[in-house]
């Protein structure tokens, strides 16, 4: 059986800032930094890991960083775990995404497994190279713990593939917070959630998201 410690990057500027970021490249602001710094320290308290995993995307592979300093392992930068290419969005406010692209935006906000970017992915491309991703990483690393920084939407789709077989009730899987952990099993080509969204370690430093988006 293979463990996987998926974390969801510390808060970024652009998530301060109400910015779809997609695969523009924000970095941490000073409370993610903070912020991956405690689940780094949770997780090397709890869980003996043999490998770290990043999305290469500066958020993600500096709170990687925070654990890898800790426990004196390398960081393996995988672009395949990538937040979503969002095409046109990349950069905008969610404010002037619901004005500019009223429906397409309207499906992401309350039917986000059917949705698309404009000029980017669709969530079902995500979902895919996420999976394949993730099973790749679990096959290569049998019986070990591995950590894994990515972003807020790949963790999402995973968790709807892996409860349900498809994207298609995703929007009813909560966003994940900022540095949150959470842990997937992976045992003879079957896949299975254990928790998501363990944020209590960042104690007044957690991330309150909306109940309909967040900034990715």
């Amino acid at each position: 059986m293979t463990t996987l410690i998926l974390i969801r990057h510390g808060e970024s500027e652009a998530n301060r800032q109400g910015v779809f970021s997609g695969q523009n490249d924000p970095d941490l602001q000073s409370k993610g930094l903070k912020q991956a710094q405690l689940t780094a320290k949770y997780i090397a308290d709890n869980y003996k890991v043999d490998k770290i995993y990043s999305s290469d995307l500066r958020r993600a592979y500096k709170t990687a960083v925070c654990l890898a300093a800790i426990l004196d392992l390398e960081v393996i930068s995988e672009q395949n775990l990538r937040e979503i290419n969002a095409g046109a969005w990349e950069g905008m406010k969610f404010e002037d995404l619901i004005l500019t692209y009223p429906e397409e935006f309207d499906m992401w906000l309350y039917h986000i497994g059917r949705a698309g970017c404009v000029g980017g992915e669709t969530v079902e491309q995500l979902g895919n190279r996420t999976m394949s991703a993730l099973t790749k990483i679990a096959n290569e690393h049998n019986g070990k713990t591995v950590v894994i920084a990515t972003h807020a939407t790949p963790i999402r789709a995973a968790q709807s593939l892996i409860e349900s077989g498809s994207l298609e009730k995703m929007e009813n899987i909560p966003w994940v917070s900022n540095a949150s952990v959470s842990v997937f099993e992976y045992h003879n080509d079957s896949w299975k959630v254990i928790e998501v969204n363990r944020d209590e370690h960042l104690f007044d430093l957690k991330t309150v998201l909306p109940t309909r988006k967040s900034e990715i």
